[in-house]
């Protein structure tokens, strides 16, 4: 399906979500952690949507490829920075799986995607 703009993406969507959802989340965190888990991984969550924006703004299938494995990428540490976060109890186990679940659905989306365009390079 082609796109006018990245807003439209279904995986741009769950991951600006996903990005709000850690926010939220990391919003009740203790302060010694504002220069660790929760820089971390509100960077990391925030990056997800940032590099689908960037790879949709790409004009070249290799330069939007690139930005979609890093925002694969990107992903992957978001998952090991909750995981670490639900292991030291900051995240309880029902707010570990609703982000793990949309974690992969969006990594499903980015497969997906990726599989497309490499199909077409």
């Amino acid at each position: 399906m082609e796109y006018k703009s990245f807003e439209e993406m279904p995986v741009w969507q769950k991951a600006m979500d996903l990005a709000v959802k850690i926010f939220n989340l990391t919003e009740r965190l203790p302060r010694k952690e504002d220069f660790g888990l929760t820089s971390q991984i509100r960077s990391s969550g925030l990056s997800v949507s940032g590099n689908i924006a960037e790879g949709f703004g790409r004009k070249h299938t290799k330069d939007k490829l690139n930005f979609y494995y890093n925002a694969r990428g990107s992903l992957a540490e978001t998952k090991s920075h909750l995981i670490y976060g639900h292991k030291v109890e900051y995240f309880s186990e029902e707010e570990f799986k609703e982000i793990s679940n949309l974690i992969k659905d969006i990594w499903r989306e980015l497969n997906s995607l990726i599989n497309s365009l490499s199909r077409k390079s």
